[in-house]
């Protein structure tokens, strides 16, 4: 079995991120294995790599969103997660949303944080780049979210997201979600299976 940690680079916009944030927990269940999870910004990643979002590239292509979506129907079979809910309110400026991740991790709520973000953005899909709606939804799932929300405002934390994002480019990260076992770099929430397959040393 691999002894490093698989890195899971997500931003809170992708409902792909989401699905496998759900499918997460069983795969460590099964390898023994945690994964790491890295905040990252995916605007800044599209525009560094000149990537735009499926929204954008699956628009007035004939048969790919169909295909898409039947992907995602296997996923969601396979893994035994919950489809997410459309957020209305896509595509959600998620900056502040991620800067607050990173406040997360140095306030020691990050698992509580990512778990109420995704939360709020896919399972009862909110206005996220609202700062009072943010505020409330956070702190309706346990969280002091107006001091969370203000922590990712402070310059230590916004440089900390920015280094997180530029490294993930200067790694290959091009989109999200996106995993490291190691070096070896997987793109796009199918390909947990190989990562699982990696990890548990089959």
């Amino acid at each position: 079995m691999s002894t490093t940690a698989p890195q899971f680079m997500f931003d809170f916009g992708s409902p792909n991120a989401f699905l496998s944030h759900e499918a997460i927990p069983a795969i460590e269940q099964r390898t023994g294995v945690k994964f790491e999870y890295v905040p990252v910004l995916l605007g800044g990643i599209f525009k560094a790599t000149n990537n735009k979002s499926p929204a954008e590239t699956l628009a007035g292509v004939k048969n790919k969103p169909e295909f898409n979506a039947l992907e995602t129907e296997r996923f969601v079979k396979r893994f035994g997660v919950r489809p997410y809910a459309p957020n209305p309110f896509f595509p959600v400026n998620t900056l502040n949303l991620m800067r607050t991740a990173v406040a997360a991790q140095l306030e020691g709520v990050f698992e509580k944080y990512v778990e109420a973000a995704f939360h709020h953005m896919w399972v009862e899909p909110k206005k996220m780049d609202d700062p009072d709606v943010a505020a409330k939804a956070l702190t309706a799932s346990g969280l002091d979210g107006a001091r969370l929300l203000a922590r990712g405002q402070e310059p230590e934390v916004k440089a900390r997201l920015i280094a997180n994002t530029q490294s993930a480019v200067e790694r290959g990260v091009f989109g999200s979600p996106t995993f490291f076992v190691g070096k070896e770099m997987f793109f796009g929430k199918e390909q947990l299976r190989e990562v699982e397959e990696l990890i548990s040393g089959k």
